[in-house]
């Protein structure tokens, strides 16, 4: 279910990943014929109102089954009071709507050429800063290192990330500890692999012994994602290919110079391979997990706390801008918006495949995938503790961790934990679901577990 979904309504999913039964790994699974589509939103006060009752429901219902269970025996309107009586919905919306004034209106905001950043990217061309009293500049930057580096050095006041990002930053994981938060996931999905042209016989992975991939950042869904797709098809990542970090505007010039094999990038880079004729896409990440994390928006602990209402105001604007992004019916409009060489640098028509899902694959094949690259904002925290199993897992964090603890720090569930405090309240405790990741199941209370069960990795 989409964060801009009615959480109330027993028919719709709350979980990206799994099927509305359950029973199965997919809903494409439970039924493929149903593509289920987000509700229109009729005003900004229904959207934040909405926000707030999803961000409620998932951190009390992490799991379809119990949510659609307790809606069908007590009915929607039975269920909003009895949820009000604790959680004074209509109060925490006002709180979240209304806020205060800003203390920094002019604000700068990092972001690479990618299309996993076009809510924030979308949100200067379309008016959804200034809605908010905000004049934001959308500075576009050439690597997430120095993503990194200009926010720390409050070069950039927020800033678009890698989702393990905010968790390396906070674990002082290739950079000294600096605690950060990311109040709001920028995409899911919308990612690839994809291979050379000339690997075109070469689709069973077992065969790419030898290769060269490319990643955008040691710290990121790609480079997690690619190794774990290798470790799976029996590949060890570090023994039996060569992974580098290669900056996303970089990765179709790398490939057509034949310096890598292929890359597991975002778009509009396996978009653009396909359009060049140099690469094929292999397989999408959704493929790999349905529904999982890819960027995210994302600022330091110190701004969120210094500057509360200017902080509010971004997430507003970028839940405002997410909420128009989940529509099929906008898609190309956004395309043209963030095309422009200041934005992305794409043809429209790239950008029109990736967001619209009607895509070349690069095969011979057109593909029809609405939910290529999808848009919901919620941070759920076992996101968070999947990742950190990952970097765990390849070396990149060592010892001891509270999982649970540095979710809760950084990934704030759409802010809601502060919500409840201010209006009084103690909130839950977690906001986690299980998935599963190439058919294995994720038990986010058993991240030690999970880890254990890996053949390939770099723990003892």
């Amino acid at each position: 279910m989409s964060t801009f979904d009615n959480p109330f309504d027993p028919k719709r999913r709350l979980n990206r990943s799994g099927c509305s039964c359950g029973s199965h790994a997919t809903q494409d699974d439970h039924d493929r014929a149903a593509q289920l589509q987000c509700a229109a939103v009729e005003s900004e006060d229904k959207r934040y109102e909405g926000v707030v009752a999803s961000a409620v429901m998932r951190k009390l219902f992490p799991q379809d089954a119990a949510r659609r269970a307790f809606l069908k025996s007590v009915g929607a309107s039975t269920a909003l009071a009895a949820i009000s009586q604790f959680f004074p919905l209509k109060t925490a919306t006002d709180v979240f709507a209304q806020g205060g004034p800003v203390e920094k209106k002019n604000l700068k905001v990092g972001f690479i050429p990618i299309t996993c950043a076009t809510p924030i990217i979308m949100a200067e061309p379309m008016g959804f800063y200034k809605r908010h009293g905000l004049d934001v500049e959308v500075i576009k930057t050439a690597g997430w290192a120095v993503i990194r580096d200009k926010t720390i050095n409050k070069e950039y006041d927020a800033a678009h990330m890698l989702s393990p990002m905010p968790l390396a930053i906070t674990l002082g994981a290739g950079s000294k500890p600096i605690p950060y938060t990311m109040p709001a996931v920028e995409n899911i999905n919308g990612q690839a692999i994809t291979l050379s042209v000339k690997h075109k016989d070469k689709r069973d992975p077992k065969s790419w012994k030898g290769f060269k991939f490319a990643v955008p950042f040691d710290f990121s869904m790609h480079n997690y994602l690619l190794r774990y797709y290798l470790a799976e098809h029996g590949l060890d990542p570090d023994q039996d290919v060569q992974i580098r970090a290669v900056p996303p505007p970089e990765m179709v010039a790398n490939l057509r110079a034949d310096n890598i094999d292929g890359f597991l990038g975002p778009d509009p880079m396996n978009q653009r391979a396909v359009y060049d004729g140099v690469g094929f896409i292999h397989i999408l990440s959704k493929d790999i997990w349905e529904g999982h994390p890819c960027c995210a928006f994302a600022a330091s602990q110190e701004f969120v706390k210094t500057m509360p209402n200017s902080y509010a105001a971004l997430l507003k604007a970028i839940i405002d801008a997410t909420a128009f992004a989940t529509k099929a019916e906008n898609r190309k409009q956004i395309a043209e918006a963030i095309a422009p060489p200041n934005y992305i640098n794409q043809p429209v028509t790239v950008l029109e495949q990736i967001l619209t899902g009607t895509f070349a694959d690069g095969l011979g094949k057109v593909q029809k995938v609405p939910n290529r690259i999808d848009f919901d904002p919620f941070p759920w925290e076992s996101f968070a503790i999947w990742i950190m199993t990952q970097m765990k897992r390849w070396g990149q964090i060592k010892g001891d961790i509270d999982y649970a603890a540095i979710a809760r720090q950084v990934y704030l569930a759409t802010d809601t934990t502060r919500l409840m405090k201010e209006v009084g309240l103690k909130p839950p405790t977690s906001t986690t679901k299980t998935f599963a990741v190439m058919g294995k199941t994720f038990d986010p209370s058993k991240p030690e577990e999970y880890l254990k069960g890996f053949k390939i990795r770099r723990t003892a």
